[in-house]
């Protein structure tokens, strides 16, 4: 596919500053509250860029708050950015709705970066793996619906897909190390060097 293309096509469906030539996107990841991981994964000049998807451990919300769970992996990746005097990206993608972009723009909003360009990718209800519409945010009234085959919708779905790929596939390794904890903690006797020695020898439970 020629992402080039998509990426300027992208930047005139959304009336973008820049070309998105570097894009992050975020999704959520728990089960009823537990076990409550956020991914991100870049995409730079239409290919993704594994060496630079981040994983967050959300430390500050309790249950299955995906509003404040995600304004906590933005604030922290931004503030992280910010510290070390890294590139911003062109453009940020965000796994929601309404609810999500406003928590995503609050956390932006407080690092002074409130003109970041910003899209939420809404999903139909009850068919996670499809796309419904876009929010560009500061228009969200003004939902952008694209065509199946059109290659900026490719490209996003693209981009969706993998960051939903990899926050799930750390949620459920997160769960199955909480589960070889538990299993192992029941064992008489076994502390946390027994369990360090289990779990280096055995490697799972």
């Amino acid at each position: 596919p020629d992402w080039a293309t998509a990426l300027v096509e992208m930047q005139e469906t959304f009336g973008l500053p820049t070309l998105p030539h570097r894009i992050e996107s975020f999704v959520i990841s728990n089960i009823q509250g537990a076990e409550n991981v956020a991914g991100m994964v870049v995409c730079e000049g239409g290919e993704l860029k594994k060496s630079d998807f981040r994983k967050f451990i959300i430390r500050t919300v309790e249950g299955a708050d995906d509003f404040a769970s995600m304004r906590e992996a933005v604030h922290r990746r931004y503030t992280r950015l910010q510290r070390e005097a890294k590139p911003l990206p062109d453009l940020i993608l965000i796994d929601g709705g309404k609810g999500q972009l406003a928590s995503a723009a609050e956390a932006l909003l407080e690092l002074g970066l409130g003109d970041l360009p910003m899209i939420g990718i809404v999903k139909p209800r009850g068919r996670h793996e499809e796309i419904s519409h876009f929010l560009v945010r500061g228009r969200e009234d003004e939902p952008i619906s694209l065509g199946p085959t059109e290659p900026v919708l490719r490209l996003m779905q693209r981009i969706r897909d993998e960051t939903h790929r990899y926050a799930v596939a750390y949620h459920r390794l997160r769960r199955a190390m909480r589960d070889f904890a538990s299993e192992l903690t029941a064992i008489p006797g076994g502390g946390e060097k027994l369990k360090d020695r289990l779990l280096r020898n055995f490697g799972s439970l």
